[in-house]
């Protein structure tokens, strides 16, 4: 046993120092800043449209002074409701002199941005427009100009509010917001980063430097060393991005959303987002070391990377799913799945504060973890290696022997006998 976790330990070390001194490693950590501008870019753009199209205007055209009675009217709606009511503005073509306007003429001029047009009179308005604008104003439009109709209108009652703090619902759907941002953050690091793991084996395959290992360490102990060394890398990876997130926090920090506490609390929550990240990135990477370690080429690394990513969304969905299914079969079947387990578990731990599920799920994980490596450094041993199966065969004694009719003769006894 000591031998194994030296062995672990050494090539551990040797994988971890081997991708932290490359040049390389550096392009590494820069490269979430790219998906970042582009998103940035992106949501500011995004932002700027949706600003410009959530500007609603509705022409007026009234005769008289109705229509600077209506816009008077939406002006105190304006204030009282905050500005929730569209923009009101006067047509430059007004009715003729029998009352006639053509509203659908002016909805389809290509000067105006307008949504809709309200026309004829405050007692009879007509509100001409898509059918969603006029389900979604027909009521309010009838209201200000109930009240544009009135002489002298009367203000709004003040409504008295009390305010409490928190509420059963409001915790409830807040502590669900977390749990989903903190399976979306756990997806997001195990598909950036346990992606590594593919390519892991295929330069030492190419210069036979696998074989010169796999002779001298188990194969098994050889696997877990790969895993842990890329799972330092990860962690140099997350610690560095940490410390830029919390100085972006803490000058930015007003601008971003304020998640709910979970239900375990902050510090315990980091811990346990800690253990799941580190069990979701092992049993994550010890299958597709296993996957890539048949392969021998990068072009074949990079025909796996598709199916990989695919793997990893069902995971996710899977496991998203179940967030919103608790109690039933979804969430225990996530829960007894090992790859989607971490994320559920995660979640469960923003929702609910009992601990004792979260050590078993531990222990779970880690069992599956050594029975996927045991399982992939057999397959590759056997496959890749082609050793195991021989050697199997030359240390088995004879089948009659292994069945008990005959004694096995001792080494000296049979030499003697050559």
């Amino acid at each position: 046993m000591n031998s194994k976790l030296r062995s672990i330990w050494v090539i551990a070390r040797r994988d971890f120092l081997a991708v932290i001194m490359r040049k390389s490693f550096l392009l590494f950590l820069l490269s979430p800043l790219f998906p970042v501008l582009v998103g940035a870019m992106a949501g500011n753009i995004g932002a700027k449209v949706s600003q410009d199209l959530d500007r609603p205007q509705v022409g007026v055209a009234m005769a008289g002074d109705d229509g600077q009675a209506l816009i008077a009217a939406r002006n105190d709606f304006a204030e009282e409701l905050g500005g929730a009511v569209p923009e009101l503005v006067p047509l430059k073509q007004q009715p003729d002199a029998a009352g006639h306007f053509d509203a659908r003429a002016a909805l389809h001029s290509g000067g105006n941005q307008l949504a809709a047009v309200v026309s004829g009179t405050l007692a009879a308005p007509v509100l001409t427009g898509t059918s969603e604008r006029l389900g979604q104003w027909q009521g309010l439009m009838a209201m200000i100009a109930a009240r544009a109709a009135v002489a002298n209108p009367q203000d709004f009652p003040d409504v008295r509010t009390q305010v409490v703090a928190t509420s059963a619902a409001k915790e409830n759907n807040g502590r669900v917001m977390t749990a989903q941002g903190a399976q979306t953050l756990l997806f997001l690091l195990t598909m950036l980063l346990a992606g590594m793991v593919l390519s892991n084996l295929v330069e030492e395959k190419g210069n036979k430097i696998i074989e010169v290992l796999a002779a001298a360490i188990p194969m098994d102990a050889l696997f877990l060393g790969k895993l842990f060394a890329m799972l330092g890398v990860s962690l140099v990876f997350i610690g560095v991005w940490g410390v830029v997130g919390s100085v972006a926090v803490e000058f930015g920090g007003k601008a971003l959303p304020v998640l709910a506490t979970p239900a375990v609390g902050w510090p315990l929550f980091f811990v346990l987002g800690f253990l799941y990240f580190a069990m979701a990135y092992l049993l994550l990477g010890s299958l597709f070391l296993s996957i890539g370690g048949m392969a021998s080429t990068v072009r074949e690394v990079q025909t796996l990377s598709m199916p990989v990513t695919m793997l990893q969304l069902m995971v996710f969905f899977f496991a998203s799913y179940a967030l919103t299914q608790q109690g039933t079969w979804v969430e225990w079947l996530a829960l007894a799945v090992p790859f989607s387990s971490p994320f559920t578990m995660l979640a469960r731990a923003a929702q609910e504060p009992a601990l004792w599920p979260h050590l078993v799920a531990l222990a779970y994980q880690v069992v599956w973890v050594m029975v996927i490596v045991r399982t992939g450094a057999m397959v590759f041993r056997r496959t890749v290696m082609k050793s195991g199966a021989a050697r199997g065969r030359a240390n088995k004694p004879p089948l009659l022997t292994r069945l008990g009719l005959r004694r096995a003769k001792p080494a000296a006894a049979s030499a003697q006998a050559y």
